[in-house]
């Protein structure tokens, strides 16, 4: 049977519409206290991971491909549960090999220093003789659910909780949420997983350490010494000693004038120290491997990219609607154990 690609596109509007108001009646019963865990298993430890993608919007009242002057942003939830040991101690003290690595750390942070870190690009792969050897702390991901939409912070933070609850999260001894430092995450994290522990993606440090070693000037060698040894500290959870020493290069090289810049050195460090004081109270890094939590959050970065593949493109625009239905029908397949 020949079936057109415009039918396929009708029928999964129809189907996203209909999940879109099944995922909304669970928000709203959750909203109510009304909800209740739809698993009756109790899982040991859990993570929430969030994060945030793009895609363009078609204008409205205007034809195909028409678009807004921006993208937009849509939300990704990653809930998964996990299998992990706890310890006494810290199970790795020292970063991975991969982060103090100047080829791989230099494909994790190929951004401009005027942009926000984030992750562009492939990363490359060592060759399999130079891959270090797993590390037996990291939790390992069993069952991976999903919530994806367009609708603003406070919608998606209602819609996150309601998962988790259906997953019957809140029952799990150890509690994960991880994101990076936007405010309307830790937004989220207090009003719906307030009893879980708070954990600042660490590859969003990796980044802001990188660039602000890099804004301090002098050698290649003297800049790669700062960017390990803070890098180190912010592992170790001695962000208040990497502050310091951020401080007293913000001092060293002067406050940036008004119309500075975005690639201006004093703003590049001055972005930096922002983002790890305002952070450092979700850095405890040894605490979290002590719980066998983790520490970055991968898992919601992977998903975004599989989301990604359908929504993202520069010949892919969306009505509000069609928008939605795609991203509830992308997320559900998506899921895991469903």
């Amino acid at each position: 049977m020949s079936i057109s690609g415009r039918h396929v596109g009708r029928r999964t509007e129809v189907v996203g519409a209909e999940l879109v108001v099944k995922r909304d009646k669970q928000a709203e019963a959750h909203r109510s206290r009304q909800l209740r865990a739809q698993i009756p298993n109790v899982p040991s430890v859990v993570a929430v991971e969030v994060d945030g993608g793009r895609y363009q919007r078609r204008a409205e009242g205007h034809g195909c491909g028409a678009r807004g002057p921006q993208w937009r942003e849509d939300k990704v939830a990653c809930l998964v549960t996990l299998e992990s040991q706890t310890y006494d101690t810290d199970p790795q003290p020292e970063p991975p090999d991969c982060f103090l690595d100047r080829k791989r750390v230099g494909c994790l942070t190929q951004c401009s220093v005027a942009d926000e870190p984030e992750i562009v690009g492939d990363v490359v792969e060592p060759k399999p003789d130079s891959r270090p050897d797993p590390i037996n702390w990291q939790p390992a991901r069993l069952v991976r659910t999903c919530v994806a939409t367009t609708r603003d912070s406070g919608a998606f933070g209602r819609l996150v909780g309601a998962e988790a609850k259906a997953r019957n999260f809140e029952a799990a001894s150890r509690r994960a949420f991880v994101g990076d430092g936007q405010a309307y995450n830790w937004a989220i994290q207090k009003r719906w997983f307030a009893d879980y522990a708070p954990v600042v993606d660490l590859i969003h440090v990796l980044g802001y350490v990188w660039q602000a070693a890099h804004a301090t000037g002098a050698s290649e060698h003297e800049r790669w010494e700062r960017y390990a040894r803070w890098l180190r500290g912010c592992w170790q959870g001695r962000v208040s000693d990497v502050l310091i020493a951020l401080d007293a290069e913000h001092e060293r090289i002067g406050d940036a004038p008004d119309d500075a810049e975005a690639t201006d050195p004093r703003v590049v460090l001055a972005r930096a120290c922002g983002y790890l004081r305002n952070n450092a109270e979700r850095m405890k890094y040894p605490e979290y491997r002590k719980a066998g939590l983790p520490v970055t959050s991968s898992w919601a970065e992977s998903l975004i990219k599989e989301i990604n593949y359908r929504v993202k493109g520069t010949e892919k625009f969306w009505n509000e609607y069609g928008a939605e239905s795609v991203l509830a029908v992308r997320a559900a397949a998506r899921c895991e154990g469903l």
